[in-house]
């Protein structure tokens, strides 16, 4: 049988190297043919390329000429000096690398700059191994109308999860999604003690290592309002039929409860190779792509309502899809230029979801669901936002 042929969408980032990792452990397995990222480590995306040898490489930012320098040292140093790939580079390049024939597109870009990217896969007919959430909360149905059934596989491990856990019984006996979260760094903390925590401490998640938006939208719990709205989108339940609890070891990655009363839970010890195989080999499984429980060692779980006067992002996020339309592009932009302030100095972490709830009551709507009108929506919530966060600057 022939491996998989496997297109990586931001693959400097966490899930692209690790999506390397799985493709290292299973050869056999899988291929990866091309790979693009933003262009903020030349290096390492060298170093990638040479290592798996795809045949295209693309770049959004910084000089292909220097990328080309780099992979040409990286081949000598391996002994791959004939190693010549095609290189595409420009703000584009990441869904013209998407258009590249393949099986599967793995998209880990973050932000909403995916959705171009992840229309793209859609339409070449690869397989979507999703983990780029903002670009289906943005595209709304405008993603789901370009996907044919079952064409989108999840890598978030909460939406991995639920997915696993669907396959125990029929989409009409299947009563609730649970997704679980950790609660980030600040967990148990009122309101008032959030006030004045800072961008250090945001950055210091209890169990993930992820980059600097999406560990800042942990500790506020956008992340898991985004992923409320993913859920609601990939997997066709009501908002109202969607909780979140906490569950600090994060062991437990989300659950699903049926109409008889029965939840059927998904574990493994927190490690994204785990998701992130199953993305790329789904509907089957990888062979040992990352450890199990170790039932051999005393362990306890917990659960614990959400605190949602402390962290009301949730909330929030399901206002926003209730609404439809451009409401969830503008939760998701004017989060972004939230966090940014933040991380500045200019406003404190309570300001970031006040923001963000300012600018949706603001938000006009849209008469329809656009690529364009999703990007000039885009364009009025971080014009809004900048103007508000002007205001509240410390």
């Amino acid at each position: 049988m022939q491996p998989r042929t496997i297109v990586i969408l931001g693959s400097t980032g966490s899930i692209g190297t690790q999506a390397i990792d799985v493709v290292d452990g299973a050869p056999h397995l899988f291929e990866v043919v091309a790979l693009s990222a933003g262009g903020g480590n030349l290096e390492l995306l060298a170093r990638q390329a040479v290592h798996t040898g795809a045949a295209a490489v693309g770049i959004a930012s910084g000089d292909p000429t220097h990328l080309q320098d780099l992979m040409t040292a990286a081949a000598r140093t391996a002994g791959r000096q004939g190693y010549r790939p095609e290189i595409i580079a420009g703000p584009d390049a990441s869904t013209r690398i998407a258009e590249i024939p393949a099986d599967v597109v793995l998209n880990g870009i973050t932000g909403s700059i995916g959705l171009a990217p992840t229309l793209a896969a859609l339409k070449s007919g690869a397989t979507l191994a999703l983990a780029n959430k903002e670009s289906l909360i943005v595209g709304g149905e405008l993603v789901k109308a370009a996907a044919r059934d079952g064409q989108i596989v999840p890598v978030d491990s909460e939406h991995s999860a639920i997915a696993q856990c669907l396959r125990a019984g029929s989409a009409d006996e299947v009563d609730k999604l649970i997704l679980t979260a950790s609660g980030g760094p600040f967990r148990g903390r009122t309101r008032k003690q959030l006030h004045s925590v800072s961008p250090q401490e945001a950055l210091a998640h209890p169990t993930w290592d992820m980059g600097l938006m999406v560990t800042t939208n942990s500790a506020t719990l956008v992340n898991k309002g985004l992923e409320v709205i993913e859920a609601h989108l990939l997997f066709d339940i009501p908002l109202d039929r969607i909780d979140v609890v906490v569950h600090p070891q994060s062991v437990v990655h989300s659950m699903v409860q049926f109409v008889d009363g029965s939840i059927i839970a998904q574990a493994s010890p927190p490690d994204m190779r785990l998701p992130i195989a199953l993305g790329l080999g789904w509907p089957d499984r990888v062979p040992k792509a990352a450890s199990p429980c170790d039932w051999t060692q005393a362990t306890s779980w917990t659960f614990e309502p959400l605190d949602s006067q402390a962290f009301p992002a949730v909330d929030l996020a399901k206002d926003a899809a209730k609404q439809g339309s451009t409401f969830p592009a503008v939760f998701n932009a004017a989060n972004e230029e939230a966090v940014t302030a933040f991380h500045q100095g200019s406003i404190r972490f309570t300001d970031i979801v006040d923001t963000v709830a300012a600018v949706l009551s603001e938000h006009p709507g849209s008469s329809g669901l656009t690529v364009e009108s999703v990007l000039e929506a885009e364009s009025w919530a971080r014009a809004r936002a900048h103007e508000r966060l002007a205001v509240s600057s410390l």
